[in-house]
């Protein structure tokens, strides 16, 4: 294992923190390094292995597809992925979907058709784009932009232009905002990376009203808190509000990279024409019978049903730790989407978890971040809590 760290420490570029571990396979809710090692999964790859690993459903009907075809390009038709536009959008209650690779990119499409939208609206091109503080939506130049950590923006400045931060969970802060010029207001329902911070009901909803109002666009990123993480299809649903523009990516494919932004009929009939926007392997049959299969398991097996008594089981247990260390401030989150917040960084911890074959992650310094596979159980959180004791 060392000696492939070494290699990859020569080539790779080091844009990443890396963990000296070099993962070898996966079986269920479990991975396993080079050497053997056994860990218990609480990260399932930052949110995407949302069935577990080796899932015998999911590799046959990607086997299957490699012998058949794996990618044709957006000039032509392909079942898989007519299947799962259909599907996606039936779910979503959002008429029209484009394919994309990854999260980030889903974000820039979003971006694009919100400034595309306001353009035929009133032929201006200097359209303003409200975003929240502390939120991620990626790290290509259009999403970066609308990244709310000023550190992460600045070494790449400038960006796309006219984006306004406001702080999440406070409308009035959105109203400051506001002017005759804003076309979108992009936010998270649960923010992330941020720390886990979910959106407040009363303010998804004041925000939903006031874009009714000024015909802005309401744009929910729903990379990593859509697709069954907290306990619905996709987040928005606990709020009694559907946005105008989505974007879905991570647990989309179940770990074939893959993303979505979807939109409504209004938004489509009134951004996009032929010709503004397109990616090469955006929707190929590969990464498509990948979505259709994940949200067929996702029927088959009652997965949200699942989501909803863990994470219900998940919180008893971290609110015990809470109560039990005062190091601990507080949980937050919404799902199998959890945070606690710790009175100093959590490097140690997490390194030490390691040590004792538990994977977890961070969302910021100081904050544990819990984003498990889908399927996970009792068992495996018991043990999660056990071995996360220990290290605590």
């Amino acid at each position: 294992m060392q000696n492939i760290i070494e290699k990859a420490n020569q080539h790779l570029v080091q844009t990443v923190k890396r963990f000296p571990i070099v993962w070898d396979k996966g079986d269920g809710c479990y991975l396993y390094d080079t050497n053997g090692k056994k860990y218990l999964d609480f990260y399932s790859g930052i949110a995407v292995s949302c069935l577990g690993y080796n899932n015998t459903r999911y590799n046959e009907a990607l086997k299957n597809q490699i012998d058949k075809l794996i990618q044709t390009s957006n000039l032509f038709y392909n079942a898989p992925a007519i299947e799962a536009a259909t599907r996606l959008c039936k779910l979503a209650g959002l008429e029209r979907i484009f394919f994309t690779n990854s999260g980030t990119e889903a974000v820039e499409g979003a971006l694009k058709a919100a400034r595309k939208y306001a353009y035929l609206r009133d032929g201006k091109t200097h359209h303003e784009i409200i975003a929240m503080n502390r939120s991620f939506h990626g790290r290509t130049m259009g999403a970066l932009a609308v990244t709310g950590t000023e550190s992460y923006r600045t070494p790449f400045e400038p960006l796309i232009g006219l984006i306004k931060f406001a702080d999440f969970n406070d409308f009035q802060s959105v109203l400051d905002c506001v002017t005759e010029d804003t076309c979108a207001i992009i936010l998270e329902p649960v923010q992330a990376e941020g720390g886990i911070y979910p959106a407040e009901p009363d303010f998804i909803k004041n925000i939903r009203k006031l874009c009714d109002e000024k015909d802005i666009l309401l744009i929910f990123d729903e990379v990593q808190c859509g697709m069954g993480r907290t306990g619905t299809m996709f987040a928005y649903e606990q709020y009694g509000v559907k946005p105008d523009i989505m974007t879905l990516a991570k647990a989309l494919g179940g770990g074939v990279p893959v993303g979505a932004l979807l939109m409504s009929e209004r938004v489509s009939a009134n951004s996009f024409k032929a010709g503004d926007h397109n990616t090469t392997y955006g929707g190929n049959p590969f990464a498509t019978i990948a979505i259709n299969t994940v949200l067929d398991i996702f029927e088959e097996t009652d997965i949200l049903n699942n989501v909803k008594q863990m994470a219900e089981y998940l919180e008893q247990n971290l609110d015990k730790l809470v109560a039990k260390y005062d190091m601990i401030v507080s949980r937050r989150g919404k799902g199998l989407i959890q945070g606690l917040e710790c009175r100093e960084p959590v490097a140690d911890i997490l390194t030490k978890a390691l040590e004792k074959g538990l994977v977890v992650i961070s969302a910021g310094p100081n904050v544990i971040r819990f984003v498990p596979p889908l399927i996970i159980g009792k068992d495996q959180i018991d043990e999660m809590i056990q071995i996360l004791e220990g290290c605590i």
